[in-house]
């Protein structure tokens, strides 16, 4: 090593990086773009970002545009943060069934609106899995925390897979994908010390009031379903559905089980995960194999396919819900799981859903969390499971494939179909390689224009739905909600508490001033722990003071 390149200390200067070049681009390179100071957010390569908000998009309420670098950087990044687990849902359980169709969509014919054909015939039955989990925490995580739950589908119809990929919660926290890592990141365990932290959470919350929404059901019982099979699900995104004549219908998802909705109180939550932390799994595992088969029902919202202008929402905004007495639920069709996994790791953990798989008669609409989700999901079960985990059984479609991909870590067949050339894995080919599927019905062709921008949609209302909600639950959900928002924010700094106040006031008035009191008489505590639990500072006392003592061996 050239003793010139070292410091004072005797350490290896800085500015050398061994086999990278020195000097310029490093952490002493003082050179700053235009506005950027010490501070400023970049992407890896050094450019400074100027909108962290919003995806670039055709208008402000999309299509987004494939050239997101910045997005695409940062989003593909994020996908790759943990090896081999779920960046999110990693905790989950699973099951196989069927769904059954009415094939009606409320009192009409559902092909008026849908060509989808699992959903034509009524009585007709597709084979699913499903897969249930927790999102923040990792793969064997309480199942009683405060935490959405995935609702993830996968129906193997004859036109190929369908995944319908969602939450029990019918929205979200953010309503642009580029916010999908940050969230994540705030909600999760501290980088430093490992555990989850109320004030990171409201931190991210306070600066984000499309949130608030989402909080209100999170903080209260809703927050903690008492299991898997006493939960609802939703799409949570808008999607569209495509009939025979090329025309589209806006489509929300709503899953409904038979068995009845139960949620827990905090209290009730930890006393239960002082027991089996378990809990969840084993009930639907042991409901199954006793022959008590879970049954949900699917509903659907359909609006027409434009921006509904009366509405004082956007459609397309996953932090609102459809009001049902606006915009009814129409039955179509009904689920039922009677069959455990046989291997845990070989169907549950490897299960991979995508938000993307959709089969004909189905489409995306331009929500811009959706076309985020579509890119990131799938990339994660690539990177996660490998370029060939459409192979595996539990992913594979149940009918035929022929493709010309070929090779990729573990590619252990080749998409061939009968009769194919081997040599030929291109098209077109006039040597007998795959050919294209002849066209049997009308395209569906959206008109899109626009200027590129980033911009946040026009309808934000961030408050008028959340205030709505709060009203709408039980006095003691209400008074749950109260609890558990002012047992974490007593833990955080004073401006993120007086800032979520306003916030809270501004959906409801009596919200805002239940939460200011509750905090004006608790004693703030330095106390940090998982979102809504209380006294954990004293539990890390309790357990040494609690504590046998006893001899080495």
């Amino acid at each position: 090593m050239d003793k010139n390149n070292m410091n004072t200390s005797g350490k290896k200067d800085a500015k050398e990086h061994g086999t990278s070049v020195t000097g310029s681009g490093d952490a002493l390179d003082t050179r700053m773009a235009d506005g950027e100071d010490a501070s400023t957010l970049t992407t890896r390569q050094g450019h400074p970002v100027r909108n962290n908000q919003n995806i670039r998009t055709v208008g402000n309420r999309g299509p987004a545009t494939l050239e997101n670098y910045q997005f695409i950087e940062k989003i593909t990044h994020f996908d790759r943060e943990r090896v081999p687990e779920r960046v999110v849902h990693a905790r989950g359980a699973g099951a196989h069934g069927y769904f059954e169709a009415y094939g009606k969509v409320g009192d009409e014919p559902i092909s008026k609106y849908t060509r989808a054909k699992l959903f034509q015939e009524a009585g007709k039955r597709t084979p699913v899995f499903v897969r249930f989990s927790t999102v923040i925490h990792g793969g064997h995580s309480p199942e009683t925390l405060r935490d959405p739950r995935g609702f993830a589908v996968k129906f193997y119809t004859e036109d190929g897979n369908w995944d319908l990929v969602g939450n029990n919660l019918k929205i979200f926290f953010i309503r642009d994908a580029i916010k999908f890592p940050d969230m994540i990141h705030a909600f999760k365990p501290d980088p430093v010390t490992n555990i989850q932290d109320g004030e990171r959470f409201f931190d991210f919350c306070c600066n984000s009031p499309e949130t608030l929404h989402m909080v209100t059901f999170v903080y209260s019982p809703w927050g903690i379903p008492a299991n898997y099979r006493q939960m609802q699900g939703s799409g949570v995104n808008t999607y569209k559905w495509v009939n025979q004549e090329g025309e589209a219908v806006l489509v929300k998802y709503h899953w409904e089980p038979k068995q009845g909705i139960k949620n827990l109180t905090q209290a009730e939550a930890e006393a239960i995960q002082a027991k089996n932390f378990n809990h969840a799994t084993q009930d639907l595992y042991e409901a199954i194999e006793r022959g008590d088969y879970p049954e949900w029902e699917l509903f659907v919202q359909i609006l027409s396919d434009d921006e509904h202008p009366e509405l004082d929402f956007d459609p397309l905004d996953d932090t609102k819900i459809w009001p049902k007495e606006q915009i009814p639920w129409l039955p179509v069709g009904r689920m039922v799981l009677n069959k455990n996994p046989e291997n845990y790791f070989a169907e549950v953990e490897q299960a991979a859903f995508g938000t993307g798989v959709l089969v004909d008669g189905m489409d995306f609409s331009d929500d811009k969390m959706l076309q985020g989700r579509t890119l990131s999901y799938s990339d994660t079960q690539r990177y996660r499971i490998g370029a060939n985990y459409l192979q595996l059984p539990i992913n594979a479609p149940k009918k035929r494939v022929g493709t010309n991909q070929r090779d990729g870590q573990m590619a252990y067949y080749v998409d061939l179909a009968p009769g194919q050339n081997p040599h030929i894995n291109y098209e077109p080919s006039s040597l007998n390689g795959l050919k294209e599927a002849p066209r049997t019905n009308k395209e569906y062709m959206p008109h899109v224009e626009g200027k590129l921008m980033r911009a946040s949609i026009d309808r934000t209302n961030d408050f008028k739905q959340a205030g709505e909600t709060y009203r709408a639950f039980d006095e003691f959900e209400r008074d749950d909600l109260i609890l558990n928002l002012v047992n974490t924010l007593k833990t955080c700094n004073t401006h993120i508490q007086e800032r979520m106040i306003e916030l809270f006031t501004k959906c409801d008035e009596d919200y805002g001033r239940r939460v200011a009191e509750g905090l004006r008489n608790s004693m703030n505590s330095s106390d940090h722990g998982p979102i809504g639990s209380t006294h954990t500072g004293e539990a890390v006392k309790e357990a040494e003071r609690k504590g046998h003592e006893t001899d080495s061996y």
